[in-house]
């Protein structure tokens, strides 16, 4: 599913940090974009969560099936790590910021990582 959602470039920098990672804690779910804004969504997403610790991969999708649809996809040292990265300054603003674009969520699960890429 990672090649779905990554450019190979950095894809390969995902491997690698897999191969030094120990995930233990997984989340993927699904948000809906007011109609034509996510791609606005998407890139207020993706500033926010550029350095969270104890985060492994956060990956952002575009739903083929419904054009203002998104996957995100995380893999995290713990739950706990998942749970501070809540607090972070920058997480915040992206939460702030994207909130009014968020028509609402689908599908969400957690989950226990039990193999690497």
């Amino acid at each position: 599913m990672a090649a779905m959602l990554l450019p190979a470039t950095k894809l390969r920098a995902l491997e690698a940090k897999m191969e030094e990672a120990d995930p233990q804690y997984g989340l993927i779910g699904q948000m809906m974009a007011q109609p034509g804004k996510r791609a606005d969504l998407v890139a207020i997403l993706a500033q926010g969560t550029g350095a969270m610790p104890g985060n492994i991969a956060y990956l952002i999708g575009e739903d083929s099936a419904n054009p203002d649809a998104i996957w995100i996809v995380e893999l995290w040292e713990s739950k706990d790590a998942h749970a501070a990265s809540l607090k972070l300054p920058a997480v915040q603003a992206a939460i702030k910021k994207g909130r009014p674009l968020i028509a609402g969520f689908g599908t969400r699960a957690e989950f226990t990582p039990v193999t690497a890429l």
